[in-house]
C-alpha cells in the first residue's frame, strides 16, 4: 500500500506532509506506518517506516531530524549530527534537512516562511500549548530570519473536541492562565468537559502573529483506519499505540 500524505496549500511550494498510518510495514496494533522509536514495535520495522517517510520527502534517512519530545515549550535548531535534543519544537534554515514530529492525538504543527527559507515543526499537546511551545517555535524561526506575518502554520490530525473529555481540574489549569480560555471548553456528562485542542492551538498561533493558521480538520480518535490515537488505544485496553509522523523540508 502506498503512503497517504495529507498536505496544505498554505505550506506550498515546500515539500511537507502529515502522514497517516497507511502504507507502513508494521503489523498488529501498530499496523501501518508507525514511526515511533519509543513504541514497543520492532525497531527494524520502525526504521523501514521512517526510511519510507524520508524517501517520500526526497531525502536520505539521515536527513530526517527528530526531537526527544517531553511536552515542553523548548525549541531546538536542527542538527543532524547531534542526538535528538529534549524539545517539542524544531526549526531550521538549512535546505535539505527534514524536520519531523510524532503524535498520536497531540497537535503536529508545521510552519514555513517560504520566502525567508525558514521552517519549523512542533509537537503541541495541551501542556506544551498552554506553556507556549507554539509561540516559542515562531520566535525561534524569527531568530533565523523569518517574519511573523509571513509564517504559515498548519495543525495536522489531532484529537477533536467531541473526543477529548477532561475533568474539572483540567479546566482549572486553563482558567488560572486566562479566564477567557473557557470558550475552548464545552459541557460534557456530569462534571466532565470537552476540550477543543485544535481551536486552542489556532488561537495561540494567531495571538503569536503568524500570517496564516489553519487545522486540517482530521480527528485522530475518530478515524482508526487512518490515524493512531493514544486515547483510543487506552480506551480499548491496548498495550501500546503507534505514532504518526509529520514532516517538512526546504
Amino acid at each position: 500500500m502506498t503512503l497517504e500524505i495529507l498536505t496544505s496549500d498554505a505550506l506550498s511550494p515546500l515539500r511537507h506532509g502529515f502522514f497517516t498510518r497507511r502504507g507502513g510495514a508494521s503489523s498488529g496494533i501498530f499496523a501501518g506506518l508507525n514511526c515511533g522509536r519509543a513504541s514497543s514495535d520492532q525497531s527494524e520495522i520502525v526504521a523501514i517506516n521512517r526510511a519510507r517517510v524520508a524517501e517520500a520527502m526526497a531525502a536520505a534517512p539521515e536527513a530526517l531530524c527528530a526531537i526527544h519530545q517531553v511536552h515542553s515549550a523548548r525549541v531546538a535548531v536542527a542538527d543532524p549530527e547531534a542526538a535528538p535534543p529534549e524539545a517539542d519544537g524544531i526549526v531550521t534554515d538549512r535546505p535539505g534537512l527534514v524536520l519531523s514530529v510524532l503524535t498520536a492525538d497531540c497537535q503536529p504543527v508545521l510552519f514555513a516562511d517560504a520566502e525567508a527559507g525558514v521552517i519549523g515543526a512542533a509537537h503541541a499537546g495541551w501542556r506544551g500549548t498552554l506553556d507556549g511551545v507554539l509561540e516559542a517555535t515562531v520566535a525561534a524561526m524569527v531568530t533565523l530570519g523569518a517574519r511573523r506575518e509571513a509564517i504559515a502554520a498548519v495543525i495536522g490530525p489531532s484529537i477533536s473536541q467531541r473526543a477529548y473529555e477532561v475533568g474539572p481540574e483540567f479546566l482549572e489549569d486553563f482558567m488560572a492562565e486566562d479566564p477567557g480560555h473557557a470558550r475552548f471548553f464545552a459541557n460534557g456528562e456530569g462534571d466532565r468537559y470537552q476540550f477543543d485542542l485544535p481551536g486552542y492551538g489556532l488561537h495561540r498561533l494567531r495571538e503569536a502573529g503568524v500570517g496564516h493558521a489553519e487545522w486540517t480538520r482530521h480527528c485522530t480518535y475518530s478515524d482508526p483506519d487512518r490515524f493512531f490515537s493514544y486515547r483510543r488505544a487506552t480506551h480499548q485496553g491496548e498495550a501500546d499505540y503507534g505514532r504518526l509522523i509529520s514532516a517538512i523540508r526546504l
